[in-house]
């Protein structure tokens, strides 16, 4: 699954990045797009401007906010887990993958993305998982990641929660010994499977038994249409008396008002998408005035059809509203985008330069749940690295 974006710097689809009967976005594989996005010989020329911030993303620390534990898979990965469990009927071919990976709506997304979610049945798969992901990251410079897992997924399919923190615990320090790249989590309820997850998704979030090292949100995630909100909100609050964080997926998929229940009944810290803010006026001023984020994944709402055209995302409203924009990628590979593109993509919809991508990079790092220490500590590395940059 980790494979070439679908978008040039132009806000173009590379050639053949869809499928002409659908119009849905397609991938082809490759091992590590991120590592060298300016040498791929099928990326149409765009000058040297913007062959210039490409490779400057490609080095600027970054933190992301948005991204989910399995949706980060790699085809490598994705293939080598399909040939454990045979039964499934993921393909073990990771060419396949690109035409396995191609949605026709978000019902079919979630399809296709459970079907990978099976293939985590053992503790050693989800140690093997995670510390592939952050692999990848620590690949596009991510210094700091607050990892989406919902460990309700792996237990109800018999993964015991003893194995199941103690190897994603394993994974995260490993990774921050051998990459240099922080992970937290941030543990979600699949909305669709209803109170029976929340429940047990509080109980391993809160109990202190259980609870792992690195945890440090709670989120919901899945379909938001037929799943409202509020139902959520004794369980959000037990997260929250715990000590845990709001971080909520909502207006994804639905209007301003799911966003609106997720602020008040769920007491949002910050938006997972919240892509119909941008149709609520005084919803965006809201956020804007409380300084709230909003986690913008732009390839994943195209690939989702939750948005219909690049040129259609919300994120110039959100920006002109004064609204402080987050960049993620969401289900990278499975969207065939990663980090690296995502903040591409959004240069060009924000006419960005090197200054405004650095300011987009420290937004993560404001938004994010690090400490002060920690926050001032990779500010201060972006600054360094752009001035250096601007300077040569």
């Amino acid at each position: 699954m980790d494979v070439p974006p679908c978008y040039g710097p132009d806000g173009r689809p590379w050639p053949g990045a869809y499928d002409d009967a659908a119009r849905t976005p397609r991938r082809r594989s490759a091992d590590h797009p991120g590592e060298e996005p300016l040498t791929d010989s099928s990326v149409p020329a765009t000058g040297t401007a913007d062959r210039d911030l490409r490779t400057f993303v490609a080095g600027l620390p970054k933190a992301e906010l948005h991204v989910h534990h399995v949706g980060s898979a790699s085809p490598r990965i994705v293939s080598e887990l399909a040939a454990r469990h045979p039964d499934s009927k993921v393909p073990t071919d990771p060419e396949a993958l690109a035409d396995y990976f191609t949605f026709t709506d978000f019902a079919h997304f979630i399809e296709v993305y459970l079907s990978v979610v099976d293939l985590i049945r053992t503790p050693e798969d989800v140690r093997l998982l995670t510390y592939e992901v952050a692999r990848d990251m620590a690949r596009q410079q991510v210094r700091y990641a607050e990892l989406t897992i919902t460990p309700f997924s792996s237990t109800r399919r018999g993964i015991d929660e003893r194995g199941f923190m103690d190897a994603i615990e394993d994974a995260r320090k490993a990774a921050e010994a051998e990459f240099g790249t922080v992970l937290r989590w941030c543990f979600d309820i699949p909305g669709e499977a209803g109170t029976e997850a929340a429940e047990e998704t509080t109980r391993l979030a809160t109990e202190d038994r259980i609870r792992p090292e690195g945890l440090v949100s709670f989120g919901l995630g899945g379909p938001e249409i037929g799943v409202p909100r509020p139902q959520f909100k004794p369980y959000f609050d037990r997260a929250i008396a715990a000590g845990l964080r709001s971080v909520p997926h909502a207006g994804e998929t639905t209007g301003p008002q799911t966003v609106w229940d997720a602020l008040t009944e769920l007491r949002a810290e910050r938006i997972g998408h919240g892509t119909s803010s941008a149709q609520d006026p005084k919803l965006l001023a809201h956020l804007a005035e409380h300084r709230i984020p909003l986690e913008v994944c732009p390839t994943s709402n195209i690939a989702t059809r939750a948005v219909r055209t690049l040129e259609e995302h919300p994120i110039r409203e959100f920006a002109r509203a004064g609204v402080l924009i987050t960049i993620n990628s969401d289900d990278p590979p499975m969207f065939g985008t990663d980090l690296n593109n995502e903040y591409a993509v959004a240069a060009r919809l924000l006419d960005l330069d090197e200054r405004g991508l650095a300011g987009l990079a420290k937004n993560a790092v404001e938004a994010s749940f690090l400490d002060a220490e920690g926050k001032e500590r990779l500010a201060a590395e972006i600054d360094s690295y752009t001035s250096a940059w601007l300077g040569s």
